[in-house]
């Protein structure tokens, strides 16, 4: 069992139902959606490129998936977490876009924003201590000869690569889309959610996912708001 710190609206904001919808799962209810063609990609297309963000469920990564430290509790954890949601204060991304991120799509901020990464990185730093140290297939899966030093120091300090200054926010929208195909599915993005982009995010809570055994979905095992969200 693994456990992760994401940032998903609550399960019934607008933007949790679209991603739902647009990827075929609903991380808060664990419900699988029908997966229809959509612009020029047929169903068996969509739904394979969507394949990796619906097993994770909607979410932008803050605490990746770790497994309890040796006795530490469940309990612990969610005390922690609640606790960390109660004391922190709930705030806006400015403005989102879609963007390719390498060969993958997500929802993004338009700009760095300073007090995003600060956040991340307390979120990074406040659970590290219920984080179990990863094992050398787990350092191996992040391929950490592709990483540079930095990364490849934070993926041993922290369990993870993408954190403090290599953070940045996107909550995944697709899989590797071929570059052949990439031009199509920003435009099917751009248009699916185009009601949520060059507009401001409102960070209002945080979820606590849990992966019940390695490869099964993730689900929401805890949301709660931030602090006068």
């Amino acid at each position: 069992m693994r456990y992760a710190v994401y940032f998903t609206p609550e399960a019934d904001h607008p933007l949790t139902l679209a991603a739902a919808d647009w990827l075929g799962r609903n991380a808060f209810s664990g419900i699988d959606g029908a997966l229809q063609p959509v612009g020029d990609f047929s169903q068996e297309e969509r739904a394979e490129l969507t394949a990796d963000p619906r097993r994770y469920g909607f979410h932008a990564t803050l605490k990746a998936p770790f497994a309890l430290a040796d006795g530490v509790s469940e309990r612990a954890l969610i005390e922690r977490f609640r606790d960390f949601c109660a004391t922190n204060a709930a705030f806006d991304i400015p403005s989102t876009t879609i963007a390719r991120i390498g060969p993958f799509f997500a929802l993004v901020p338009a700009e760095l924003h300073p007090p995003l990464q600060a956040f991340a990185a307390s979120v990074v730093e406040t659970f590290d201590e219920f984080r179990a140290p990863l094992g050398e297939a787990d350092i191996a899966r992040r391929r950490p000869e592709r990483l540079n030093e930095a990364q490849r120091a934070y993926l041993t300090r922290w369990g993870y690569p993408y954190v403090m200054e290599e953070f940045r926010f996107h909550m995944t929208l697709t899989g590797p889309v071929p570059e052949e195909q990439a031009q199509a599915m920003n435009a099917v993005l751009e248009l699916r959610f185009s009601d949520f982009i060059r507009r401001p995010l409102r960070i209002s809570g945080l979820a606590l996912f849990m992966e019940p055994e390695r490869g099964a979905p993730f689900i929401v095992h805890d949301w709660q708001p931030l602090a006068a969200a």
